[in-house]
């Protein structure tokens, strides 16, 4: 298989079936969330200011007191390489037309040089946030497989990317064919993986705060 050919595999065949496994596993996962019913709290509700559903949204996506100082790497690494992400993903030309072509959706894109920056930035923070979880003992003792493969899925998409678009290493169109793959790996395994956060962050946090809201305790 030529390069060339392997390119076009990928941009094909290869992305239908990521796309089908990602979407179907999505589905799946969601449904099989919302369909496990909860039990109807029949008590009287308890209205304490800041105990609701949306306040606990907002007030989870803050530090809690203190953590900041005692974990700032975890924080505001976590931070910087989420929102780098996003904005590679959805800031990115190509990108946006990708989705483009897939939903028909379109927005207007980030200038080049910005987003090859935020991809070194974000690269940098996963590998420092990598490295705080290696150094220290009970992070490490905690950490599974999964958190270390969660990491790779992730590292790897940004990482072929930023080298694709500076033309590093290998010929363009074989390391554009390895940036999709492994775009493709990361879409067969985030609905079965840690990565599925992605979909339940927010539902989930508002569904603790609304239950502990309805008893007045705000979290």
């Amino acid at each position: 298989m030529t390069d060339l050919q392997f390119l076009t595999w990928v941009r094909g065949t290869g992305l239908n079936i990521a796309v089908t496994i990602f979407l179907l596993g999505v589905l799946w996962r969601l449904v099989e969330i919302y369909s496990l019913g909860r039990k109807p709290d029949l008590s009287a509700p308890r209205h304490t200011p800041g105990a609701s559903g949306l306040h606990t949204v907002f007030r989870r996506s803050l530090p809690p007191p203190g953590m900041l100082k005692r974990s700032p790497v975890s924080y505001i690494g976590g931070y910087i390489f989420h929102i780098g992400l996003a904005i590679v993903v959805f800031g990115f030309g190509p990108h946006i037309l990708l989705v483009k072509g897939l939903t028909g959706l379109s927005w207007p894109g980030l200038p080049s040089q910005f987003v090859d920056m935020t991809a070194v930035v974000t690269m940098a923070a996963m590998v420092v946030v990598l490295a705080d979880r290696i150094n220290k003992p009970v992070k490490r003792f905690l950490s599974t497989f999964e958190d270390w493969f969660a990491w790779v899925v992730t590292f790897l998409p940004v990482l072929t990317g930023w080298m694709a678009f500076q033309h590093l290493l290998l010929p363009y169109t074989t390391m554009l064919a390895l940036h999709i793959l492994s775009v493709e790996l990361l879409l067969v395994v985030l609905p079965f993986t840690k990565l599925f956060h992605a979909f339940t962050l927010i539902g989930s946090r508002w569904y603790n705060g609304r239950v502990n809201g309805h008893k007045g305790v705000p979290v």
